[in-house]
């Protein structure tokens, strides 16, 4: 498959849901109210508060923690402070600006969410995403908050860190009081965009977790709607889970330009090193069950970044062999980033350094990010120097700069410390692990 046409297929599904949702803003429709379109399920069903309870600006990890019964019984006493500030009004949710913020009882990884709401002056708001503030909504003409960045607007994802994407909406778009404002938002890993009456205001920007800024968002959490300050309306509440397969077309579509093929999706052509102990099926480079070694692109690399998705079986064990010499074990004798089945109990007393995503022997990955097994995951290596990045489905699990690696306490040293180039591809260890739509660029 031509790297063109290989481009168009990748590109086709994300410009589709963005021109969809484009279009739908342009021409200034909106559902029948609280009706969803085709594929979305509606979160708040214009009667009642069915599906929700109340929650504040609280780490949903305590939630979590709680056995069954615990949860339902919290659930149910925080109805007592919702049903006095939330009501249905003629199909519309509105809370008086007090009180705990609506919360869905389910929990939500990837989406897409559309959200109108209409608000009065000095009131603040925010629609949190996974349990996390929040995509913004305030008064942009509140002149005391114009410091803290009323005066762009609202849509941005606000609680990022100072400076960070996102963190303000690219333009301001909101509508007068009393109109009603529209969002739609793709979260995909910690990646969000906002289209906010029908202007994209943030592209893919990550979305710090508030609750735990070392570690990523969290992979699964609630929708809530807060409410304080003022009067807030809400109607046409609707979500669409984005499945892996969706999410990692998207994925591979943003920042396209650049990238070459390295896999025709026919045979090992382009490759070298282990060929025989590979194998292509159904579109996808297999390490054959039993077999090993290390399948390597024929042109060296320094900098780049290498695209792929990957698949393994129940205790599957791979690996990415990067600036890797044509003989060794790219482990040792160069870097290799862990491709592993996490979950798996045989790896239950791993170090921290040999899990999914790590950078084998130096630099351990935040875990919990991978798909369930079967599925595709989607990743994305950029080293840039001595500075290396992973993203595992929209999620950034290794941010390192080598030279910061205390490499006297490392257990044994990789040489990858000295290597400025080398040869990049997949090291297996005898498990059926599959990879496919494998590309890189150089950066």
């Amino acid at each position: 498959m031509s790297n063109y046409k290989f481009r168009i297929m990748m590109m086709a599904p994300a410009l589709a849901l963005g021109f969809a949702l484009a279009l739908h803003a342009e021409e200034g429709e909106s559902p029948r109210d609280n009706v969803p379109p085709e594929g979305f399920t509606a979160l708040f069903n214009g009667k009642d508060l069915s599906g929700w309870f109340g929650r504040d600006t609280e780490d949903p990890r305590k939630l979590w923690a709680m056995s069954k019964d615990e949860l339902a019984a919290h659930q149910e006493k925080t109805l007592e402070n919702v049903r006095q500030h939330w009501s249905v009004k003629d199909g519309v949710l509105v809370n008086d600006g007090h009180g705990l913020f609506l919360t869905t009882l389910k929990d939500y990884g990837d989406f897409e969410l559309m959200v109108d709401y209409k608000t009065v002056a000095l009131a603040d708001s925010g629609i949190y995403l996974r349990g996390v503030p929040q995509v913004q909504i305030w008064d942009p003409t509140e002149e005391a908050k114009f410091n803290i960045g009323a005066d762009k607007g609202s849509g941005g994802l606000w609680n990022n860190s100072a400076g960070a994407p996102g963190k303000d909406p690219s333009n301001k778009m909101d509508k007068p009081f009393g109109e009603w404002n529209s969002f739609r938002i793709v979260m995909i890993g910690e990646r969000v965009s906002v289209w906010f009456n029908g202007q994209k205001v943030v592209d893919h920007a990550r979305m710090e977790n508030y609750f735990d800024r070392e570690n990523p968002i969290f992979k699964k959490g609630p929708i809530q709607l807060q409410t304080h300050g003022g009067e807030i309306s809400w109607r046409n509440v609707f979500i669409r889970e984005i499945g892996s397969e969706e999410a990692n077309r998207i994925l591979q579509s943003r920042d396209d330009a650049g990238f070459v093929s390295l896999f025709n999706g026919l045979d090992l052509e382009g490759w070298q090193g282990a060929v025989a102990n590979y194998t292509v099926q159904h579109g996808a480079i297999m390490c054959k069950p039993g077999k090993g070694g290390t399948l390597l692109t024929t042109d060296e690399y320094s900098d780049f970044a290498f695209r792929f998705e990957y698949k393994t079986p129940p205790g599957g064990n791979n690996g990415v062999a990067v600036r890797a010499p044509l003989e060794g074990d790219p482990a040792w004798n160069a870097f290799e980033i862990q491709i592993l089945d996490d979950t798996a109990e045989q790896y239950a007393n791993l170090k921290d350094y040999q899990y999914n995503g790590s950078v084998y022997g130096s630099v351990p990955a935040k875990r919990g990010f991978s798909r369930n097994v079967g599925e595709w995951n989607f990743e994305e290596i950029r080293f840039k120097g001595s500075h290396i990045t992973v993203e595992l489905n929209g999620v950034t699990i290794v941010d390192k700069d080598l030279k910061d690696v205390d490499q006297s306490k490392l257990g044994k040293r990789p040489d990858g410390f000295d290597r400025t180039a080398g040869f990049v591809g997949f090291a297996g260890h005898s498990d059926p692990v599959q990879m496919r739509n494998v590309r890189i660029k150089k950066l």
